[in-house]
């Protein structure tokens, strides 16, 4: 699966994860044009720029560097049958020594959603965390009016931790946000995670 931390790539039933080129922008822009309603109530605000190629082409720099650093591992879901940009998945916040944690987020475009692309790739992403990068627990965090994130993390063997105040601004508000984690070596129960 890794080749090395500059071309890492992960494989699915359906799809190849693998980290964004420059060669992705048109694909990217029309995905997150397309699926803009869809997505906003549930991610960060996007600055003015956010669909501009300039702020692609500053993602991509960031995407190597952070998986050069091991600090992230953000990855676009490409399906092999026709190479369609699906979304993207991202680990993040990749905490080595007593923590060895990491969180994860992702997104989808609308027309890809409920397909089970997502899930296929968050088993994938967290089998890679535990078995290549020896990560220990995998934390994600959705709002808690996210019926369909919350049943993805859940059906992906994410059980739920409790609620954080005032998280993460969506939308241009503070929101409050319900954890999820899986474990490597999960006591609370089968993870399915593995």
């Amino acid at each position: 699966m890794l080749l090395s931390r500059r071309k890492v790539r992960i494989p699915t039933d359906r799809m190849d994860l693998r980290p964004p080129q420059h060669s992705d922008y048109q694909s990217w822009s029309n995905l997150r044009q397309s699926s803009e309603a869809f997505l906003t109530p549930w991610e960060p605000s996007w600055a003015r720029d956010h669909l501009t190629r300039k702020a692609f082409t500053n993602r991509v720099y960031w995407a190597n560097r952070a998986i050069s650093n091991g600090t992230a591992f953000p990855l676009f879901l490409i399906r092999r049958s026709d190479e369609t940009l699906l979304g993207a998945i991202t680990l993040d916040n990749i905490r080595k020594g007593p923590a060895q944690a990491g969180t994860l987020g992702y997104w989808t475009g609308e027309q890809f959603a409920r397909q089970g692309y997502m899930r296929e790739a968050i088993g994938s992403v967290v089998h890679y965390a535990f078995t290549r990068l020896d990560l220990s627990r995998i934390e994600a965090a959705c709002l808690p009016e996210n019926t369909a994130s919350r049943s993805l993390l859940e059906r992906s063997g994410f059980k739920y931790e409790g609620v954080a105040q005032s998280y993460l601004q969506i939308n241009g508000r503070w929101r409050t946000h319900v954890l999820y984690a899986a474990l490597r070596n999960d006591r609370r129960g089968r993870s399915g995670a593995l």
